[in-house]
């Protein structure tokens, strides 16, 4: 009888371990497939550009990869997003989204070209430099003619994802 109860205990171990292993195999490759997701979209947001157009000039900017990007593109998706953009300082111009997206502020420095968000809901598009804490939304690409559409006073600008 004793021999019996080993030999039943030890059974029961194995099946015990074997079921643990499973679940360990299965969780190691959801928690795979998970990783190879976040994977593809980081190289999808790092390939994805953004249309600005400013009055009839239009500029190609580079898109971060974070929250408030990954949001501004599902807006973009839906449709073209255009912000009435005020000059503030004599080196950005600034409007309101309309919706506040995620954060992630860094202390920057930032240069003509740069599109930030500030505050959560307002964009911001450089011809000159400041410093302060903001989340990159992007970079115009190439800045020909950049300070000259953006202009003194107020601009409409129009953002949408690039072809």
């Amino acid at each position: 009888m004793k021999k019996f109860f080993i030999l039943f205990m030890a059974v029961v171990l194995v099946m015990g371990f074997s079921a643990c292993g499973n679940e360990t195999q299965s969780n190691d490759s959801e928690s795979a497939s998970v990783e190879r997701k976040k994977t593809e979209e980081v190289e999808d947001m790092t390939a994805m550009k953004m249309s600005v157009t400013i009055g009839e000039k239009s500029f190609t900017a580079t898109l971060e990869n974070n929250a408030a990007t990954h949001e501004l593109v599902k807006m973009m998706e839906k449709a073209s997003i255009s912000i009435d953009m005020d000059d503030y300082s004599g080196f950005e111009k600034v409007g309101s989204l309309g919706k506040s997206l995620p954060t992630d502020n860094r202390k920057m420095t930032t240069q003509a070209g740069d599109i930030v968000l500030y505050s959560g809901n307002q964009i911001v598009m450089f011809y000159g430099s400041n410093s302060w804490d903001y989340t990159k939304i992007g970079k115009i690409d190439d800045l020909s003619g950049w300070e000259d559409a953006l202009g003194a006073g107020s601009v409409t600008a129009v953002f949408s994802i690039a072809e």
